[in-house]
């Protein structure tokens, strides 16, 4: 198959280019830009006059729901959602169940994920057996059945000795570790921001210093280990503060924060919706302030949709029994061409774009986020001066939950392209 898309702006945060430029692809990958190589005949051609040619987008936390949680979403969904929102590689946690703990089940999702022929998807393994943070799983097996990291999801390790044990082992072999920074006891059970809000509503609070002190404990273990770390989700000020003096310190540490943390504050709880119940909570004006400055700096490596597809029945229930979680994968886009356009130009399309593409690619160490001849040709192209509004009936994912409803959003993607095929095709 070979494809030409014409006409496009094409924007590689990569290497800087901007610039409007053809594409060539062919056996799924980039063989030329701007000049027609010789003896290429395109089976296709993809007029991209008015687009945005970007890197597909790469999503550092999708969760699936398979296996085990179809009546949540399924595979192909949720993958049909990637497609429709410009996501052509996505990590994802091991908290389905069974949890992936194990080579067998983590081979057969990526066969899975294979069979469905759209985005690339990278599984974490579970830390520890059953995410139950006692045994550590074999971490080499899991590895070459394809886990590109170690995750206990939204479960604590409880044990230090334990934690430290995992974090020996996988600095030993040079496995990444991707943990959510939140301690065992500190906000158990809480389910909004601790601060003046959540008193007047009455929800239980998950303090800051429950980041900040698995932050600590965390840095010393890294310290003594010398493990790597990708930190998951980061909410606070005070949190980043100690994330930007861990990377002075050159300790081997990456970061990423919720597109939801980016743009909303506990305020947006309102009157108790259960869009908004999110884990880690929405916090304060104060700390989304740090959070854009953070991005802007770079203590913040990737912003991630964190989507997680929930059912009416566990939504649509009083604020603190509703299970926590939001769609994403179809807003991650837009959410970070919102943060461009909501910062008066501090932020330029580049840098946006490359939060969610090159720089999330870095940081999951995968072949993905940028445009250029050898590498595999994945796109996304959009529209950047359409808006959609978002409606459940406008979302592809079995989740229709998310705090952004009836939010006008900018960017509609267009197509699609994975490995050289048009995944997504609303061109037509």
């Amino acid at each position: 198959m070979k494809l030409h898309i014409k006409n496009g702006r094409m924007i590689d945060p990569a290497s800087g280019a901007d610039q409007v430029q053809d594409i060539y692809i062919a056996a799924g990958k980039i063989v030329a830009l701007g000049q027609t190589p010789a003896d290429f005949v395109a089976n296709q051609i993809v007029d991209a006059s008015g687009l945005i040619v970007a890197p597909g987008l790469v999503d550092l936390s999708a969760r699936l729901r398979e296996p085990g949680f179809e009546y949540k979403a399924t595979l192909e969904s949720e993958l049909q959602a990637a497609m429709r929102g410009g996501v052509t590689s996505l990590v994802c946690p091991p908290d389905t169940d069974p949890v992936l703990d194990e080579s067998g089940l983590v081979e057969m999702l990526k066969q899975r994920a294979r069979n469905h022929n759209k985005a690339h998807v990278y599984p974490l393994g579970a830390l520890t057996v059953g995410l139950k943070g006692v045994a550590l799983t074999e971490m080499a097996a899991l590895t070459e059945a394809g886990c590109i990291g170690f995750s206990q999801a939204e479960a604590t390790i409880e044990d230090t000795n334990t934690l430290q044990r995992a974090l020996q082992y996988a600095g030993t072999f040079g496995y990444t570790v991707w943990l959510r920074p939140q301690d065992a006891y500190i906000g158990k059970g809480g389910v909004a921001h601790s601060g003046p809000l959540a008193s007047r509503l009455g929800l239980s609070g998950v303090p800051v210093m429950a980041e900040t002190i698995a932050l600590h404990t965390l840095f010393e273990l890294m310290r003594a280990t010398g493990a790597k770390v990708h930190l998951c989700r980061i909410s606070s000020a005070a949190g980043l503060e100690l994330v930007r003096q861990a990377k002075r310190a050159g300790l081997p540490l990456t970061c990423d924060v919720g597109a939801h943390h980016v743009h909303l504050t506990d305020a947006d709880i309102g009157f108790f919706d259960s869009n908004a119940r999110l884990t880690p909570p929405l916090r304060s004006q104060r700390d989304r302030a740090a959070i854009h400055a953070a991005l802007q700096d770079g203590t913040i490596d990737a912003i991630c949709s964190d989507h997680t597809p929930v059912d009416d029945d566990e939504k649509l229930l009083p604020f603190a029994e509703a299970s926590p979680g939001a769609t994403g994968l179809e807003l991650l886009l837009s959410l970070a061409l919102k943060w461009a356009e909501d910062s008066c130009g501090a932020v330029s399309l580049a840098q946006a774009l490359g939060k969610i593409s090159h720089a999330a690619a870095q940081v999951a160490a995968i072949p993905a986020g940028s445009i250029a001849v050898g590498c595999s040709a994945d796109l996304c192209l959009f529209d950047p001066a359409a808006r959609w509004k978002v409606e459940a009936k406008a979302l592809a994912s079995q989740g229709k939950h998310t705090p952004f409803l009836g939010y006008e959003l900018p960017g509609v993607v267009k197509a699609t392209v994975v490995s050289g095929h048009l995944a997504f095709d609303a061109l037509r």
